[in-house]
């Protein structure tokens, strides 16, 4: 790297998961859209033909309307080849393909338990960490190994599990997850201050929260704008819009396969008193099984999605034939903005600013009473190549059984999977809040899911099953 008067030029990226459609073109978009980095990207993914696509495209968005800096695309054939030299190391990968999420997500329902993500707990997420750690085993041990000083920030779910695995093979290892569920709670927030005070047009990063717990089941303990205190305006809110709120024909959850309506997150205030500071098709899965996915009447009236993965399949399908007309030249590459924060902890991390915002990093203490080295999510301040947990608090004993359940639930699982040992997979399996069928039907469930992704699963003794 080069520090040239507050630009920063020469930065290698390394893009595991790089033959990504649709992710990998905001990731691109927000290089771009700043001015003081700048650099190479190594596009690295097990569909070499999908990298070459996006090394096209990348290079496509140099010469887009408001690029502002140029960033040099390539894919490699070898992981190795990507992480040597890399000063900052992206993960975003499908851990398998959209068949094995169909049966994570689906097979369940015919035992009546109903998974609108299926990524990060549950029946789906756990079947999911299956394929998903032994991966993350073989990136940690390849950074260890090619580029261990790099700064690694994942996205891919599980999370948690994910982040956990990085650690624990590299125990030295500069990571950290993100996750953007928080900041549309951040915005919600700031649609509330605008509809019950008036104050208009305040950005999401101007609502100062104080974020705890884990991904996906993340809350707020505080909620501020200036010196605004926004937590009773949330209770009157709440109060007010019991059926939860109608965010426009954009953005409607009848119209998305993604959308919700926040009932989820209004109700378990009303039963709580603390803000949940995620979508509510994730709230809904870390909750007893009855409570919000009972049916799929019950999410209806709860105003959320079940979001199918034949939808997900579809919206591949659009995304290739996308993919088609960018690298063709058919269509032209556009500069759209993601709202991550990926690209901004770079430049704190170079050194270019100072930035706090929510990560999933191993607790070092920051939540006293969860336990050391589980992964969880807090504020961080990012500085010039340091990256320090805000100390968050205690879990209030409000939702303290229900934040740590999930937390044990994690490293239980995480434990299960690095030992591969099968028999105690599964009885973190039996054990999840959504599994509400018999322990014969669940081992019966266990078992049939196991097998539908069995070619990812050879590193387990699957034969006593």
């Amino acid at each position: 790297m080069k520090f040239l008067d507050k630009k920063v030029t020469d930065i290698k990226i390394a893009y595991i998961g790089g033959g990504s459609r649709g992710w990998a073109w905001g990731l691109m978009s927000d290089l771009v859209s700043v001015d003081d980095i700048s650099g190479e990207v190594a596009l690295y993914d097990i569909d070499y033909e999908a990298a070459c696509k996006n090394e096209i495209i990348g290079n496509k968005f140099n010469n887009a309307e408001g690029a502002k800096t140029v960033w040099n695309y390539k894919a490699t054939k070898t992981i190795t080849e990507a992480l040597t030299g890399a000063d900052f190391v992206i993960i975003s990968i499908l851990p398998g393909t959209f068949d094995e999420m169909h049966s994570d997500v689906h097979t369940p329902e015919k035992y009546g338990i109903y998974q609108p993500v299926g990524d990060s707990t549950g029946p789906g997420g756990i079947v999911r960490a299956m394929r998903t750690i032994p991966m993350y085993e073989y990136i940690a041990e390849n950074i260890k190994e090619t580029c261990p000083n790099a700064w690694v920030i994942n996205y891919t779910n599980p999370m948690t599990l994910c982040v956990k695995t990085l650690f624990d093979v590299f125990p030295g290892i500069k990571a950290f997850g993100c996750c953007h569920e928080v900041f549309g709670t951040q915005k919600l927030l700031a649609k509330i201050l605008d509809e019950e005070c008036g104050i208009k047009n305040v950005e999401r990063d101007k609502i100062k929260v104080n974020p705890i717990a884990v991904n996906h089941f993340t809350w707020l303990t505080q909620a501020k704008y200036n010196d605004i205190d926004l937590y009773p305006i949330y209770k009157k809110y709440c109060e007010e819009h019991p059926d939860g709120v109608d965010k426009g024909a954009d953005n409607n959850w009848m119209n998305s396969a993604f959308a919700c309506a926040d009932k989820v997150k209004f109700d378990l205030f009303k039963k709580y008193g603390y803000i949940a500071a995620a979508g509510d098709r994730h709230l809904a899965e870390f909750c007893e099984g009855k409570w919000y996915l009972e049916s799929p009447e019950r999410v209806k009236e709860m105003r959320f999605a079940l979001t199918t993965v034949d939808f997900r399949k579809k919206q591949l399908k659009a995304r290739l034939e996308k993919c088609e007309k960018l690298v063709s030249g058919e269509k032209e590459v556009k500069i759209e903005l993601t709202g991550e924060e990926g690209v901004n902890q770079i430049r704190a991390l170079l050194g270019l600013h100072d930035l706090v915002t929510n990560v999933n990093i191993p607790n070092y203490g920051q939540i006293p009473n969860l336990p050391l080295g589980a992964v969880v999510e807090t504020n961080a301040i990012f500085r010039s190549d340091s990256l320090d947990p805000v100390f968050a608090g205690p879990i209030p004993t409000e939702i303290y059984p229900l934040v740590s359940r999930v937390c044990a639930e994690q490293e239980a699982v995480y434990k299960a999977i690095s030992k591969r040992d099968v028999d105690a997979i599964f009885m973190a399996f039996a054990n999840d809040p959504l599994v509400t069928c018999s322990l014969d039907d669940s081992k019966k469930l266990f078992k049939e899911m196991v097998e539908n992704t069995k070619e990812y699963l050879d590193m387990f003794d699957l034969s006593n099953l």
